[in-house]
């Protein structure tokens, strides 16, 4: 079976990536390796095997040991490494381990890390804490030239960001970054959306339990990146032991085809949404990159291909008037993560982004009133009722209080 290229579209890659192998070997359906352990009859053989694999290469015989190498967990990586136009992918068990053994493969080059805000809470907590050893250096998204030293072993971002879809220009961030790798976490928009290697990004990050799942069923993460720095992360992966498991890697592969459809309808049913919440007197303001004006930079076109399916709204009732949507909602699920087939509705600063200390948080947008929406496949007209409902009872709250 051919190889699908990148002169085919998405669909067509999504449907047939990773999966060469399969004709060959006379199946249709992904199949699924579960072993914990491979045979090893050529002791020799077994030991050349488990040392590429230790160093971060590929069996040169027996995989040995599954967690240093799986073949389904191969499959998906080949997968969506061809979506995102790198060389390679490495697979982990959750985005956080992925964030975590890109940090520790970036240690080997310095210790100074520059990140732009506002980013996942996980990552932002983990850059923040100091665990790893690492100095870090927020800039802002202009500051970044200004930031970097002869220490730095990479630059940071998330683009559209989390939570509040805040847009950066990645040429732009490369050009500032010069000989220093970037790193952007590409959750929201997913390889249907942006292809952040096209812009000069050294490794682009996904939490994979989110769109890539898109069921809410999987945990997963991944790094799209070139050879030798997955060599390095495979490295990490071997020592820590942040592997994925193949039934999760499988569940993501069975997914991929259907991803272009997901994000595509998604996207469209957001649109519906955001225009609608933009004009609701409860609402102080909507963060949608589809909106008039909130694409200043122009990005839309030229780096995503849409504004996706998250958004981020203020209410102008704060803190009281967001729990109470939260708890009024009853077709969206109040809950956090993203990219689901189903609707979720969250408040960042009491849930995502409750860790980050204050000040970031302010710094970041992130205020008592802001809750963050990924839109699903249900019927928009659907979802707005149960939307508008919630606000409605919010607003009736916060007047009583007056």
């Amino acid at each position: 079976m051919p190889r699908p290229t990148a002169s085919m579209s998405l669909e067509t890659q999504a449907v047939h990536a990773g999966r060469e192998v399969l004709h060959e070997q006379g199946l249709h359906a992904l199949p699924i390796d579960l072993s914990s352990t491979y045979p090893v009859h050529n002791l020799e053989e077994g030991g050349r095997s488990l040392e590429s694999l230790a160093m971060g290469g590929l069996p040169v015989g027996s995989p040995v040991y599954s967690r240093l190498y799986n073949p389904t967990v191969a499959r998906y990586e080949q997968a969506l490494a061809q979506l995102e136009g790198a060389e390679e992918a490495v697979a982990f068990g959750s985005g956080m381990a992925a964030v975590t053994a890109s940090l520790m493969a970036a240690k080997q080059r310095g210790n100074h890390i520059v990140a732009v805000r506002p980013l996942y809470g996980g990552t932002d907590h983990l850059l923040a804490s100091g665990m790893l050893g690492l100095e870090v250096t927020w800039a802002e998204p202009d500051g970044i030239a200004a930031a970097l030293r002869p220490d730095t072993a990479l630059v940071m971002v998330e683009t559209p960001a989390n939570p509040t879809l805040a847009l950066l220009d990645l040429a732009d961030v490369v050009r500032q970054a010069g000989p220093v790798p970037v790193l952007v976490d590409n959750t929201f928009a997913t390889p249907i959306l942006q292809n952040p290697i096209q812009h000069g990004v050294t490794l682009v990050l996904h939490s994979a339990t989110k769109f890539l799942g898109g069921h809410g069923d999987v945990l997963a993460g991944l790094v799209a990146t070139n050879a030798d720095w997955a060599t390095e992360l495979r490295k990490v992966r071997v020592i820590t032991g942040n592997v994925l498991h193949p039934l999760a890697a499988y569940l993501l592969h069975r997914g991929l085809p259907t991803l272009p459809l997901r994000v595509r309808a998604q996207q469209a049913g957001a649109q519906v949404l955001a225009e609608r919440l933009a004009a609701h007197p409860a609402v102080a303001s909507v963060s949608f990159p589809g909106l008039p004006g909130q694409d200043p930079m122009g990005l839309l076109g030229r780096q995503m291909k849409g504004p996706g399916s998250l958004m981020a709204f203020d209410l102008k009732g704060g803190y009281e008037a967001a729990a109470t949507v939260m708890a009024e909602v009853a077709l969206m699920t109040p809950a956090v993560s993203l990219g689901s087939v189903d609707t979720l509705i969250q408040h960042p600063a009491a849930l995502t982004h409750r860790v980050l200390d204050p000040a970031a948080r302010e710094h970041s947008g992130i205020g008592p009133g802001l809750l963050r929406l990924s839109v699903g496949l249900e019927s928009p007209d659907d979802l707005w009722a149960d939307l508008e409902q919630a606000l409605v009872k919010a607003m009736a709250r916060c007047a009583s209080h007056v």
